[in-house]
């Protein structure tokens, strides 16, 4: 590891709490059949999928949705419904996160959507007086590369936006395959798993 200069991080996982659960408790609640089968840990399916690979932006999803809801629903109600897979980002893991900024290129790579981007996960990182920016010196979003871990072009995209060499970043992710697909362009990496804490796992390696 002597040779890493940047930590390139997932967000879900890895800095943001996130529960699957939840988000298909409230789509049902929603009068959304089968909303179990939409999402994955890692994945999504349908109009979920889409709207995190920028195919389709947040209107459109939301008129799909409405196809796929039997009630009337506002488009709040979506949003929120959508939101409730995030658990929000604890404060210690925002101040690890600037800590490292001191040693380290810090990036973030995830699979997510503009909705939650823009409302429930811009709001979380200003829970420690700091906004998203502050954190890193560079972010990328699935819809906005139009591409989804473990895809080669996302990891394509951030190594041209970034200007980083794979070979002196270490990505952390809660997804096997997705450090699978960064490692087969040359990246470090680093799994971190249900319960574990990204600055505990650094700490033993850096």
């Amino acid at each position: 590891m002597e040779t890493v200069k940047n930590l390139m991080f997932d967000l879900g996982g890895v800095i943001m709490d996130i529960c699957r659960a939840n988000c298909v408790a409230a789509f049902t609640a929603l009068g959304m059949k089968d909303a179990d089968s939409f999402f994955g840990e890692y994945k999504q399916t349908g109009p979920f999928l889409q709207l995190e690979a920028g195919e389709i932006d947040p209107a459109t999803f939301r008129e799909r949705m409405r196809r796929l809801i039997t009630a009337t629903v506002s488009d709040a109600d979506l949003d929120a419904a959508l939101n409730r897979f995030l658990t929000g980002i604890p404060v210690h893991r925002l101040r690890a996160l600037e800590a490292l900024r001191n040693r380290f290129g810090i990036y973030l790579l995830s699979n997510t959507n503009p909705i939650m981007w823009n409302s429930r996960i811009d709001e979380q990182f200003r829970a420690d007086g700091h906004d998203r920016e502050y954190y890193f010196d560079g972010m990328l979003t699935s819809f906005e590369a139009r591409a989804i871990k473990p895809a080669p072009a996302i990891f394509e995209e951030a190594i041209a936006r970034f200007g980083i060499k794979p070979e002196e970043t270490l990505f952390l992710d809660d997804s096997r395959s997705n450090l699978d697909g960064a490692a087969a362009l040359g990246f470090k990496t680093m799994l971190v798993e249900p319960g574990a804490e990204f600055e505990t796992l650094l700490a033993s390696k850096l």
